[in-house]
């Protein structure tokens, strides 16, 4: 069953649109099943989460295909409608007798006895409920219910990827009032922007391949030829480097392999598509998936296995075409990067200026890209995980960063009223740009110092434009992720020296490296069951203090001359790690002095983001010079949450109670050790956020640079205070939507509504 299971869940995977999705769905389990009928009713996705919403019969097996698109039940009619109430399974020996059954004339119900009927959810939602019926009067059997029960949950997720990808493929364009298609994310940066979406996929990944229409076919065929040879060029070395070490009968494979790449059927598809339009990726896809699902509909498990063999042979001639694509990429002049997954890598390759807004089907508001959006000033919208990406590709797209949402092609009044929504986001950022050279100084003469997170040199522009007093955490794995291997010293010393001249005499603070859980290295892999519980941050640094010691002397030879370098340590989690990486920081002056360069003394700090870290704060405060908060992990780690599954997003919350209270006894601790306190992580960068650090006492914020003129902007409008009244309203909170809900308010009644967009 389990193996009959994946191969239904991945043929609806594989489907191009909704319809044959459900058609494969009511195939596929009928077989399995061996039952006379499966259905599949659906609620009109505009009224999912309506408990009034009526269930549509939309792909039978069994019944009459008329009744398809016709035959609708509302949820207190049926006993599909029953399904739908409760929320979960129903299987009966004989529905007729029972009280909810509902007789529908015409449809070819009547012989049937036997019910057994799942509901299809997604995040609480009913989204419709997936059926069998047979003619004999019998339950079915506990592996049978189980099965349809697991089915029906796994195939949630592609109903919907299927419904969006159909409707993004083919809007309704001949009404006047037109809403284009929203696909629902969670916020990952602040703004609304409009421009061209550009889809980015990892290598060799045929599944991910999105939708292009070439204007030269001819060019296209040529591109495939030359992949072709290229391949069966790499299959020959491979073969006769193998041979050397592996019987002959082993290397038959390769054999296999060339085999098929000199199979005219399977070029001919190609071919045939690339004539249609599609370009060569895409017509390789969809060759691949054709050939790959002859093999496995076989009954012969040899035979059956034989589709990875054609997936393989696809997945080496799609990296040969990314190469050449990879060199001649064209961006438009208003980008929104679209992907399963975005990368550093992704956002390096774009040339400066283009990118207007970011798009990623998994993630959430702190992955790291979110945070490096924010950073570059552009929108954002994450963990939209049924983004029909494929199908993006060159399309118009509308980016509301504030909500979390996507507009495909927006029409009629939808689409006035995000290009107001544009237009008032212009207007709010040239307002909030006259605030540049002024002080960041609350009404009742509080003054709270304002720093930028970087990571990039790309970066340094947009700080300097926001009148930031310095760099409060620069990440310093991001030079090391877009390479191919460890940067040296002398790199490292150029990088960190063009950081610290761009603020000098202003502070610099540079972290240590902090790579693992979402930041990973290429040519460094760590395979973990739970990377954000394992070797990350300074854990690892320490673990190779060869690493750890070329950066801080790459750092302090970089300060030479300029004094304002601060060291940050990530992940520190007792007072043991603390001073270990102090006696190699010591080292590290120890050595420089040996080679004749003396270091001036830098300032060296603690980045509290692990729970047991706040529990021993006033150990670490003495230890050090100065204290910051990582919001983003501390939230991460005191409520088990994983910043980066959009599953459970919404319990991500940094304004949690728990959070507040662990922010409020980090900061009572460093007062007790005469040590300043700062917030690097994103809740400095939440105008929510600010106004109860404010409160707290923060020393200093720091933040993105598009965040930056918002929070200058609530500080120099309420006053200390206020601010503290409101902290202490907050710590006495249960919830974080009280929490949240205070501040929004506290916030319109200042004017400051307009910052908070996305919460309205």
């Amino acid at each position: 069953m389990l193996e009959t299971l994946r191969r239904i869940v991945g043929e609806v995977g594989r489907a191009r649109d909704l319809t044959m999705a459900l058609e494969a769905i009511v195939r596929g389990v009928r077989e399995a099943l061996d039952v006379a009928v499966c259905s599949v009713y659906l609620v009109p996705r505009a009224k999912v989460g309506d408990p009034d919403a009526p269930l549509m019969l939309m792909a039978t097996e069994g019944l009459s295909r008329k009744a398809v698109g016709r035959v609708s039940l509302s949820p207190d009619e049926g006993l599909v409608g029953l399904v739908a109430q409760r929320a979960e399974s129903i299987n009966l020996d004989n529905a007729p007798q029972h009280p909810r059954y509902k007789h529908i004339a015409n449809i070819g119900e009547e012989p049937y006895h036997a019910f057994l009927g799942a509901p299809i959810l997604l995040r609480g939602e009913v989204l419709g409920v997936l059926v069998v019926q047979d003619r004999e009067s019998r339950r079915f059997s506990d592996d049978q219910e189980s099965f349809l029960v697991t089915l029906a949950a796994q195939l949630a997720s592609s109903i919907v990827q299927a419904e969006l990808s159909e409707a993004v493929a083919h809007p309704p364009s001949s009404r006047k009032k037109v809403v284009g298609e929203a696909i629902r994310g969670v916020p990952g940066a602040a703004g609304v922007a409009s421009g061209i979406a550009v889809v980015v996929y990892p290598q060799a990944d045929l599944e991910a391949v999105p939708d292009r229409r070439c204007d030269d076919p001819e060019a296209e065929l040529a591109r495939l030829k030359a992949a072709r040879e290229a391949v069966r060029a790499e299959l020959a070395a491979l073969r006769q480097g193998m041979a050397q070490r592996l019987p002959e009968e082993e290397c038959v494979l390769f054999d296999a392999f060339t085999m098929m790449l000199g199979s005219e059927s399977l070029f001919a598809g190609m071919e045939r598509r690339i004539r249609a339009g599609l370009w060569a990726p895409a017509a390789l896809r969809d060759t691949i998936r054709e050939h790959a699902a002859v093999f496995e509909g076989m009954d012969d498990d040899y035979l059956r296995q034989r589709a990875e063999d054609v997936r393989d042979v696809g997945a080496r001639l799609l990296e040969q075409l990314q190469e050449v694509e990879n060199g001649v990429r064209d961006y438009p002049e208003r980008t929104i990067l679209v992907g399963r997954e975005i990368t550093v890598t992704h956002l390096a390759a774009l040339p400066e200026g283009r990118l207007a807004g970011i798009v990623s089907a998994r993630g959430s508001s702190s992955s790291h890209v979110a945070l490096l959006a924010r950073a570059l000033g552009v929108p954002a919208v994450m963990g939209a995980s049924e983004l029909p990406v494929e199908r993006l590709d060159r399309r118009e797209m509308v980016i509301d960063g504030y909500r979390g949402v996507v507009h495909v092609e927006p029409r009629g009044t939808l689409r006035e009223e995000l290009e107001r929504l544009v237009r008032e986001e212009a207007q709010l950022s040239a307002e909030l740009a006259t605030l540049r050279d002024a002080p960041a100084i609350t009404p009742d003469g509080t003054r709270v110092h304002l720093y930028v997170n970087v990571g990039l040199l790309a970066d340094m522009a947009p700080a300097n434009n926001v009148g930031a007093e310095g760099i409060g955490l620069y990440r310093t794995e991001i030079p090391f992720q877009v390479r191919d291997n460890f940067p040296g010293e002398e790199e490292q010393t150029r990088i960190y020296r063009e950081a610290l001249a761009a603020y000098a005499p202003r502070p610099a603070v540079l972290r240590t490296l902090d790579v693992g859980g979402d930041k990973p290295l290429g040519y460094f892999p760590i395979n973990e069951d739970n990377p954000f519980l394992g070797w990350r941050g300074v854990r690892l640094t320490l673990d190779h203090p060869e690493i750890f010691l070329t950066q801080v002397r790459a750092m302090l030879r970089a300060n030479k001359g300029l004094g304002n370098l601060r060291i940050l340590l990530p992940m520190i989690s007792g007072v043991g790690e603390l001073e270990q990486a102090l006696e190699l920081i010591d080292q590290a002056h120890v050595e420089l002095r040996e080679d004749g360069l003396n270091g001036e003394a830098v300032q060296v700090g603690v980045m509290v983001e692990v729970p047991s870290a706040v529990y021993q704060i006033d150990a670490l405060a003495r230890r050090v010079d100065f204290l910051s908060v990582g919001t983003n992990d501390l939230t991460q780690y005191l409520l088990a949450v994983d910043r980066n599954n959009a599953r459970v997003a919404p319990l991500y919350d940094s304004l949690h109670p728990a959070v507040l209270r662990a922010i409020h006894d980090i900061v009572t601790g460093g007062r007790r050790a005469g040590r300043p306190v700062s917030v690097c992580g994103e809740l400095a960068g939440d105008p929510l956020g600010a106004l109860i650090l404010l409160g707290f006492g923060i020393d200093s914020l720091s933040m993105s640079a598009g965040s930056l003129p918002r929070i200058k902007r609530v500080i120099r409008s309420v006053p200390l205070k206020h601010a503290r009244l409101l902290a202490w309203e907050a710590l006495a909170c249960e919830r974080g939507d009280e929490v949240r809900a205070m501040l929004r308010a506290a916030l319109r009644d200042y004017g400051l509504g307009g910052l908070i967009r996305g919460d309205e």
